[in-house]
């Protein structure tokens, strides 16, 4: 059973066998955890000789199923919260989405990952054989980019600025290093798997991480020493594209971390490949993600069943869907998010003559896409006065065939004369472009509308001055006779 698609309450039942105390099924002493043999600061070796970084010849990986895929038993221990267990899944979850790797369910396994709470974060390097476990202070430890962070240990991964080349790219002030833990600032004999130097890697050390000066790094990028790095949010691209070629993943993955950004299908605007999967996560570091395409050409077919565009509220598979199987040619409606993620899935089958998409994000403050057969929009802190200097973008998606009514329950903004400040921007349709329904400022009256497609686009300006109560709009998805 995959970890990854249970319920809370299917996760109390489930991991009340796998507890910390449970007679050994594997090769290491119950009590031997192997926190007290670090290395770097976190990682435990199998013998004590050093191995190299991506280089064990294929004795630590995890081995690949007839069916592409990596599967690894994983056991959560009982001692973490639900709350904290459930941190766990979801830092599993953007590997399971990315790669091959698929956590699953410890059942009798022979070799297996034992995720216990510890005294600090820490981890076996790559597959040792048996039960091996996994360290995660409660206090300090489950979030989910340093969780990731020791998965990717257990996956045969290194730090990423202790590989072969790392003096090309960052510099190391031992100097500033605390006395005792220059150890963690080692280089490793890497391969590197031929792949660019990754200061977003979630595997990078933070620029005063061991600093024994306040103030002075003990890692500095070059030659730009203004790169951050150190982020323990989630997988870079990179760190995917790393797990992708090192177990062999049939995987078209790419995720971006800019603020916005543009991404296309591949071979844009030539026909996109055959037989593909390919997912986009987006991942901005805050507020709310707006996507919008510019270009949409998809093969059609009936019901999309064939090529199409599926889009998430999350950066999984599990998460609510914003738009599902989408096909055809012209343009998708703009989508917002109700967080910082969202997941693009593109999906084509043997016979494609089309171009694909083209499409732009970025993050935007207030909004949402709503899905419901019916719902409610208000202005920002409703009923209370909004906040000045807002911009707000909602979408409302239907079915296809189906159609939105939409009411307007309370309105007042400020008035003026063309409605140039604070203003409500209702359109027929999901672009920006879409056919006006109506400016709307001060008390207007707006009538009760029906729109013409699955679609409908609402927008609201606040300036810097002059806030009022704002506006409730209600909604339902109805079938038209």
């Amino acid at each position: 059973m995959n970890l990854l698609s249970l319920s809370t309450t299917l996760l109390l039942v489930l991991f009340q066998r796998h507890t910390v105390g449970k007679p050994l099924q594997g090769t290491q002493a119950s009590n031997d955890t192997g926190e007290s043999d670090l290395h770097q600061d976190d990682i435990v070796y199998r013998r004590r000789i050093q191995r190299s970084a991506m280089s064990c010849s294929g004795r630590c990986y995890w081995p690949k199923a007839p069916d592409g895929l990596v599967n690894i038993p994983v056991s959560i221990s009982t001692e973490f919260s639900i709350e904290e267990r459930l941190v766990i899944l979801e830092a599993m979850q953007e590997f399971v989405t990315l790669t091959c790797i698929r956590f699953i369910n410890y059942t009798s396994e022979y070799d297996y990952i034992n995720i216990i709470p510890g005294n600090t974060c820490w981890s076996y390097f790559g597959k040792i054989g048996g039960r091996q476990h996994l360290g995660l202070a409660k206090h300090g430890c489950v979030y989910k980019g340093l969780i990731q962070h020791e998965l990717n240990h257990a996956l045969g991964f290194l730090h990423e600025h202790a590989r072969s080349d790392r003096d090309e790219y960052v510099k190391i002030n031992l100097e500033y290093v605390i006395a005792g833990e220059r150890g963690n600032f080692e280089k490793v004999n890497s391969t590197n798997l031929y792949l660019p130097y990754d200061y977003n890697s979630v595997m990078h050390y933070g620029a005063y991480d061991f600093s024994n000066t306040v103030g002075k790094p003990t890692i500095v990028p070059i030659p730009n020493k203004s790169v951050p790095i150190g982020q323990r949010v989630g997988l870079s691209n990179l760190d995917v594209k790393k797990i992708n070629k090192l177990y062999g993943c049939n995987s078209c993955s790419t995720v971006l971390h800019s603020s916005s950004g543009i991404l296309s299908s591949d071979n844009y605007p030539h026909p996109y490949p055959k037989n593909v999967t390919c997912l986009w996560l987006i991942r901005t570091a805050q507020e709310k993600v707006y996507l919008n395409f510019r270009d949409f050409d998809i093969q059609p077919s009936s019901n999309c069943t064939c090529d199409y565009v599926r889009i998430y509220d999350g950066n999984n598979r599990n998460a609510h869907v914003l738009i599902d199987r989408f096909c055809g040619i012209g343009q998708l409606p703009a989508v917002m998010a109700s967080g910082n993620t969202i997941l693009l899935e593109f999906v084509s089958d043997g016979d494609t003559t089309s171009t694909g998409f083209t499409a732009f994000y970025t993050h935007v403050k207030c909004g949402g896409t709503f899905t419901d057969a019916s719902g409610a929009i208000t202005s920002p802190e409703y009923p209370r006065r909004y906040p000045p200097n807002q911009a707000c973008l909602w979408i409302i998606s239907a079915p296809a065939g189906r159609r939105i009514f939409l009411t307007a329950a309370f309105f007042e903004l400020e008035h003026i004369f063309g409605c140039r400040y604070d203003r409500l921007v209702l359109r027929d349709g999901g672009q920006r472009h879409s056919p006006l329904v109506g400016t709307f400022c001060g008390k207007m009256k707006i009538q009760s509308f029906i729109s013409t497609g699955s679609f409908l686009r609402i927008e609201f300006y606040s300036d810097n001055m002059f806030e009022f109560s704002g506006f409730r709009l209600q909604y339902s998805i109805r079938t038209i006779d």
